[in-house]
C-alpha cells in the first residue's frame, strides 16, 4: 500500500504525479537518459545479507546491464536495515507502532515482518499493486533497476500479492525502501517504510450493520488514529479524501501538531481486483502506508535526514530503546561552503540525473542541491544554475577539498550528463 516513493514524505506523495501531471519527463527517454549519467565508484561492500539471503554486488551493480542503474553508493546501504536497530530513532519509533498493534488486537494476530530483501520483482512492485503502465514511478529516472525485470523496491507494498497468495491476513511490513530524488534535508535515496494490511471475511460484517467496505473504513479510521495518538498525544486530526490507484475510498490522514497541519500517513480500502488476484475474493481488506523518517523527524525533533546515516556518537548515544520522546539535541553545527554551477540543458536533461551525480561524486556532504536561476536565450536554448550546498555533520570542511569534489562536479556533468558548462 505505501506506494509513497519518497524519503520523508509518506506513500501517497509519489502517487500525487498521477493526478497533478507532475512535470517530469516520459517513462523511455528517461530510462536513456538515467543509464548515461550513471557512476560507478569504488565499491564499498562485495556482498550482504538480507533474512538469510545473500546479494553480492555484482547481482546488484550490473555494470554490464544496460537498464541497471544501481550505483554503489546506493548498494552499500542495503543490509543496514536501520529499522531494525533498536537504539536508533527508526527502530524506536518502528517498535512503538509494533506495541500499539499488539495491545490493540489480540496478541499476533499481525504478523510482523522486516527482513525481507529489498531486490524484487517488476511485478510485484508495480504490476501487482495497479501502478498503471505509463506512470510516472516507473521510470528509470525515479525507479532503481536491476534489469529490466527487476527492481529495488520502491515501497514495502512490493511483498503485498505474495503475502495474500500465503494466506496471510493480517501483517505489518517494515524495510528499507529505494528512490532516485532530490537532494536536501527530507530526501534520500534510501529511507523506510511501513504497510499495515488487514482482510476481513464476509462474516466479519455481515450481522454489523454496515456492508464490507464501510466495516473496513470505520475500522481503519479507528485504528490510525489511535495510533495518531499513541504516538503524537491527543492532538487534533483530519481526514482527507484522496486518490491512489491501489485503494479505494482512499485517504490521508492530518493532525495538527505545533502549529500546523502535518500529513501523517496515506491508506485506503484494497482495491477488489488486488483481493481476487491474489486468492482472497469475497473478502474486503484496509491498508496504510507511512514513513517512517518522515515521522521520526517530527518526534524526535530531527533536522537533516541525512543523520539517521551517522556512525557519529554525538547523535547515536542520545537515543535509547523505548524511547520514543527524547528530542535530538544538536552537536556543533559546522558552516556551509555553497558553489554554483551553470550549464546549457538539453532534453534530456532531468534534476534526478545531476542529484544522482552530486551524491555519488560528494557523498553525504552534498546538503542539498537547488535550482537558483533559469533563462532562454534568443535560439531557444535554456540554461539552468544549480547552488550545491557542502556541509558535514563532523567536521568543518576545507576549501581546498571543496574545490577538488566541485571541480569533480563540474567535470562528470559535463561528461556524463551531456551538457554544456557556463
Amino acid at each position: 500500500m505505501a506506494l509513497a516513493l519518497s524519503s520523508a514524505p509518506t506513500f501517497c506523495h509519489r502517487v500525487l504525479a498521477l493526478r497533478s501531471g507532475h512535470a517530469r519527463r516520459g517513462i523511455g527517454q528517461v530510462a536513456i537518459d538515467s543509464r548515461s549519467s550513471r557512476k560507478r565508484s569504488a565499491p564499498i561492500v562485495a556482498a550482504v545479507q538480507i533474512g538469510g539471503v545473500t546479494l553480492t554486488r555484482e547481482e546488484v551493480v550490473r555494470q554490464d546491464d544496460p537498464t541497471n542503474n544501481v550505483p554503489d553508493s546506493v548498494f552499500s546501504k542495503i543490509g543496514l536495515q536501520l529499522h531494525r536497530r533498536p537504539d536508533h530513532p527508526l527502530g524506536i519509533l518502528k517498535n512503538e507502532i509494533y506495541s500499539f498493534f499488539d495491545e490493540k488486537f489480540p496478541a499476533g494476530l499481525f504478523r510482523k515482518f522486516d527482513d525481507l530483501s529489498p531486490v524484487v520483482s517488476v511485478k510485484s512492485n508495480f504490476d501487482d499493486v495497479l501502478v498503471p503502465p505509463d506512470h510516472i514511478s516507473r521510470s528509470y529516472n525515479d525507479t532503481y533497476y536491476v534489469d529490466g525485470n527487476t527492481v529495488l523496491r520502491c515501497h514495502t507494498s512490493a511483498h503485498q500479492a505474495q503475502m495474500l497468495r500465503d494466506g496471510l491476513t493480517h501483517f505489518l511490513v517494515t524495510g528499507d525502501v529505494y528512490r532516485r530524488d532530490a537532494i536536501d534535508a527530507t530526501h534520500y535515496p534510501v529511507f523506510h517504510q511501513m504497510e499495515g494490511f488487514r482482510v476481513f471475511s464476509e462474516s466479519e460484517w455481515k450481522d454489523t450493520g454496515l456492508d464490507g467496505t464501510d466495516l473496513a473504513v470505520k475500522d481503519l479510521k479507528e485504528t490510525l488514529e489511535g495510533l495518531a495518538k499513541r504516538l503524537f498525544g491527543n492532538v487534533e486530526m483530519r481526514w482527507i479524501d484522496t486518490y491512489f490507484p491501489f485503494t479505494n475510498p482512499s485517504f490521508e490522514l492530518e493532525i495538527f501538531f505545533k502549529e500546523k497541519w502535518l500529513e501523517v500517513l496515506g491508506c485506503g480500502v484494497t482495491e477488489q481486483e488486488i483481493l481476487k488476484s491474489n486468492g482472497q475474493s469475497g473478502k474486503v481488506a484496509w491498508a496504510f502506508g507511512l514513513g517512517l523518517e518522515r515521522l521520526a523527524m517530527v518526534l524526535f525533533d530531527i533536522p537533516d535526514i541525512r543523520l539517521f546515516w551517522t556512525s557519529d556518537p554525538r547523535f547515536t548515544a542520545q537515543f535509547k530503546a523505548g524511547q520514543l520522546g527524547t528530542k535530538f539535541k544538536p552537536f556543533s553545527k559546522y558552516p556551509p561552503c555553497y558553489k554554483d554551477i551553470s550549464f546549457w540543458i538539453t532534453d534530456a536533461f532531468t534534476e534526478n540525473n545531476l542529484c544522482e551525480l552530486v551524491r555519488d561524486v560528494a557523498g553525504d556532504i552534498a546538503e542539498e542541491v537547488s535550482l537558483i536561476d533559469q533563462f532562454t536565450n534568443k535560439k531557444g536554448i535554456s540554461s539552468h544554475c544549480y547552488r550545491i550546498t557542502y556541509r558535514s555533520m563532523e567536521r568543518s570542511l576545507t576549501d581546498e577539498e571543496v574545490n577538488a569534489i566541485q571541480d569533480k562536479v563540474r567535470e562528470e556533468v559535463a561528461k556524463q550528463l551531456q551538457v554544456t558548462l557556463r
